[in-house]
Parts: structure tokens; C-alpha cells; sequence
């Protein structure tokens, strides 16, 4: 897999990302944009995301082009790392020990909870009134 682009999806809540890894110079590009263009001056945005590249020490190794839909920045960016740890493993097998490890190949399952008849929201009541 030497001078292939690697694809890889990963989920978070209602957020998909796809992943293409290509060789290059460690760069991140999310829906055409650069990385702080699209996710603004937030570094633990940032660190999220390039969290499976520095476990692997592929910083400076690929360039990475994201294809993004749904969610918030904050579930777009828990997919963006998830679909990077997968095209990781991809690239290499010997990285599953490093990246499940760190749980970085659990895709998160939480989600929103359905708002049940009855209910204000999910959970929560009316006010309750004695008298």
C-alpha cells in the first residue's frame, strides 16, 4: 500500500465521517478546508483528531482528507478520529495493539435519547403541583 489512499469510515452520535489517507506531510483538510479553518482555534479539537496519527508517529507521514456530514464539531471530530484509527489499522495491522489500547477503535455509541410521551424530555417531568 505504498502510494494508495487508504478510506476508512468512522461514527459519533449522528456524525460520519470519510477518511482518505495519502501520502504527504501531515496536513488535514475536512470538507475542502483546512483543519483550523473548519474547526476554528480549538486545540482539544485538534488534539482529538490527531491523537491515533501521533500513537502511530504518522504526523509528518500523510496528508488527510476528510469527507464530514451531521452531528456538531465536537461529534464531527470524535468521527474524524475514529475513521483515522481504522484507516490506520489498514495501513498496518501492528498498530491494533497501540490504538485499541487507547480505545481508539470503539466506535462511542452514545446518542441522544428519545423524548417519551408524558415527559418534558427524555426524563424529566412536569412540574408537579400539590395543591
Amino acid at each position: 500500500m505504498a502510494d494508495k489512499e487508504i478510506m476508512a469510515t468512522g461514527r459519533r452520535k449522528t456524525a460520519i465521517a470519510v477518511v482518505k489517507l495519502v501520502k504527504g506531510k501531515g496536513r488535514v483538510f475536512v470538507n475542502g478546508k483546512t483543519f483550523s479553518e473548519y474547526f476554528g482555534n480549538r486545540a482539544a479539537l485538534e488534539m482529538m483528531v490527531y491523537r491515533p496519527l501521533a500513537l502511530t508517529d504518522n504526523q509528518e507521514n500523510f496528508d488527510v482528507r476528510v469527507k464530514t456530514v451531521g452531528g456538531g464539531v465536537t461529534s464531527q471530530a470524535g468521527a474524524i478520529k475514529h475513521a483515522i484509527s481504522r484507516a490506520l489499522l489498514k495501513y498496518n495491522e501492528e498498530y491494533k495493539t497501540v490504538l485499541k489500547s487507547e480505545g481508539l477503535l470503539t466506535r462511542d455509541a452514545r446518542v441522544k435519547e428519545r423524548k417519551k410521551y408524558g415527559r418534558k424530555r427524555a426524563r424529566k417531568r412536569f412540574q408537579f403541583s400539590k395543591r
